[in-house]
């Protein structure tokens, strides 16, 4: 898995690159937190180049966002393949997290969700 961190005025955005699976979750998992003790309020996950997720993957994505609502942190996913967006729909995750289509639409989708930063 490779990740790729940008910062978008005053929110980060991770570019994941592979599988999401059992070998890559602890290193996603480790890179929000990591963004959490740094005091990240607004994060957005782009995985438009993931190209498998399984359950491991996608408990990693559960126990994050905890991590994130916690922290009284935003998550938003964008750029689902046809694939990972129906991993999500058969899931129910779709309606768990907030997915965007676009990383312009989840910067959008902070600013019009109460009681963002």
């Amino acid at each position: 898995m490779e990740i790729v961190k940008n910062t978008l005025g005053d929110t980060t955005v991770l570019h994941l690159n592979g599988r999401l699976d059992l070998n890559s979750s602890g290193e996603v998992k480790n890179r929000i937190k990591d963004l959490l003790d740094k005091r990240a309020k607004k994060i957005i996950l782009n995985l438009a180049r993931v190209d498998f997720i399984n359950s491991s993957g996608l408990g990693v994505l559960i126990s994050v966002l905890k991590d994130i609502r916690l922290a009284n942190s935003k998550l938003a996913i964008t750029n689902l393949s046809p694939y990972v967006h129906e991993i999500f729909e058969i899931t129910q995750l779709v309606n768990i997290f907030d997915i965007y289509k676009t990383e312009e639409a989840a910067l959008d989708g902070f600013l019009l969700k109460p009681g963002n930063m």
